[in-house]
């Protein structure tokens, strides 16, 4: 395909975007207005299936099905990333040496790491009780264990984040997503519907019906799709080198 084909196809495919949007904005409430239909109908259906937080309820309950998709990319991302990432046959792994890290900078990061930890552990738990979830507290998670990186070395980072380990636990919490949904699918409902479980009591743990489920999936993917992206970024920049030394 020539650039002036893609151009063309470019084109076509924004201006057809582009009809749609103007098509369906006049349709749209007015801004500003004391009028919010998707608002309301949100609400309603979050309070229905006993999930406090709305934002939880749309992601997990009445677009789970988008969220699948969320999931895809960066389950997608990651392999793309190994493929792209892996060790050629023009380099080899050298042995990363301790760099000096002052005594302030470490105790900060051992004391703050098993705070961030559970920090994160937390926001994923209660992702259907108050803001955050599996997304914001995955990445909080995955990120906290590289304080050791900072306050320690290298070396102290890879023990505890043994890669095929955390690419497992990527694909299984992928599956779980998955499963879940499947499992509408047996007991005679639709793909994702939050039919499955007792709603449980409003604003506890236990409420919500399959959105802590779904939630919890997302935050174990989320954290090890992290962790498995910056070891090959940081196996690239810290051990990794070519044959000849450079």
């Amino acid at each position: 395909m020539t650039r002036r084909v893609r151009r063309w196809v470019l084109a076509v495919g924004g201006a057809g975007l582009a009809a749609l949007l103007v098509a369906a904005c006049p349709a749209l409430p007015p801004f500003g207005g004391a009028t919010h239909p998707y608002g309301d109908r949100v609400v309603r259906e979050s309070l229905a299936r006993q999930t406090a937080n709305t934002i939880a309820s749309v992601n997990f309950d009445q677009r789970a099905f988008d969220t699948l998709g969320e999931l895809g990319i960066l389950f997608a991302c990651v392999i793309g990333t190994v493929v792209l990432l892996r060790q050629t046959r023009d380099e080899r792994r050298a042995a990363p040496e301790p760099a000096a890290v002052s005594l302030p900078v470490r105790r900060y990061a051992l004391v703050v790491l098993p705070v961030a930890l559970l920090t994160g552990l937390y926001v994923v738990a209660h992702g259907q009780l108050s803001p955050g979830g599996g997304f914001q507290g995955g990445v909080v998670a995955a990120t906290a264990l590289h304080l050791l990186y900072l306050g320690a070395d290298y070396r102290a980072l890879e023990n505890v984040r043994p890669i095929g380990l955390y690419e497992v636990g990527d694909a299984l919490a992928a599956s779980a997503y998955l499963v879940t949904g499947l499992a509408g699918l047996v007991g005679g409902t639709a793909f994702l519907a939050n039919t499955l479980l007792p709603y449980g009591t409003f604003n506890t743990l236990a409420s919500g019906g399959t959105v802590p489920l779904l939630n919890a999936a997302i935050g174990m993917e989320v954290a090890c799709a992290v962790v498995v992206l910056l070891a090959r970024f940081l196996d690239q920049a810290v051990e990794i080198e070519k044959e000849s030394g450079s």
